[in-house]
């Protein structure tokens, strides 16, 4: 039902505010997602974001109007990504926390007939809860099974669905015999946006234990480089003066006349017992 003027009018005043008053925004996915999941996510984000969803020829206009009115914000970058089933989280906290609720509300669902599948689906081995008059069932899906205690057992993980391809009807059915919600669905981190940046949504997963880990094996390869090629880098330097002072300890241990008061710790653990006195 296409909307009133009046709503169509307070939607583009809203989108509009929106796209005025935050510099942060995430590009998210809704397909196959319910009203009540999408109700639960917007509670979840109520006082720190804004979720925004809306016909992509609708959306496209107001990004249009919009850039007439605010020729130097870039935030009009995204008109581009309306494009399928998409919606946008409007903040100007921090992405990683909005995330993590958009991640609380997904949810399992069953495998439908006709339904592209999200990601691979593996059955596992082991006991099914069938009854052996079933086991045709399972030969014509060519999946190697045996019976135990009354009931079939598969012999081996069965790779059932391959991500891209279209749910069948004898793989729908027995995921729903064997109880099994293979996907999740919930809104999909498309792309980041933040204060003029358009990226993917991966590079959220980069903490700063993931960088600190990265720097250090950059500065353990810098270093390395350096001493081999006898070139003095800051990551070397340290190295260089660490080995120098190992190369005079080695030869001032091995001098009984000569020291200097960082060997003498070292000169005295390696200094031989004196001889007990001999008896008269």
């Amino acid at each position: 039902m296409p909307l009133s003027r009046e709503k169509k009018e307070a939607y583009f005043e809203r989108m509009k505010e929106l796209l005025g008053s935050y510099t942060k925004a995430f590009v998210v996915e809704v397909d196959n997602v319910g009203s009540k999941q999408l109700q639960n996510t917007r509670a979840g984000l109520r006082g720190s974001a804004e979720v925004l969803m809306g016909k992509n020829t609708m959306m496209r206009k107001i990004f249009k109007e919009f850039k007439e009115e605010n020729p130097e914000n870039p935030i009009c970058d995204l008109a581009d990504l309306c494009k399928g089933n998409v919606g946008f989280i409007f903040t100007n906290g921090d992405l990683g926390k909005i995330r993590e609720v958009i991640d609380e509300n997904v949810r399992p669902a069953p495998a439908r007939v006709g339904a592209i599948a999200p990601s691979d689906v593996i059955v596992p081995k082991g006991p099914t809860g069938c009854d052996p008059g079933q086991t045709a069932f399972f030969q014509t899906l060519q999946i190697a099974t045996k019976i135990t205690k009354g009931q079939i057992e598969m012999t081996n993980d069965t790779h059932l669905i391959t991500k891209g391809d279209k749910v069948g009807a004898s793989q729908a059915a027995l995921l729903q015999k064997l109880d099994i919600n293979p996907f999740t669905y919930g809104l999909g981190l498309k792309m980041v946006y933040d204060n003029g940046s358009l990226f993917d949504a991966k590079v959220l997963d980069i903490t700063d234990d993931v960088l600190a880990a990265k720097f250090g094996d950059a500065l353990i390869m810098i270093a390395n480089l350096s001493l081999v090629l006898n070139y003095p880098t800051p990551a070397s330097v340290p190295h260089s003066i660490a080995n120098a002072y190992k190369a005079c300890l080695a030869i001032t241990v091995q001098c009984a006349g000569f020291s200097f008061e960082k060997a003498d710790l070292f000169k005295a653990l390696i200094k031989p017992a004196a001889e007990p006195a001999a008896e008269e």
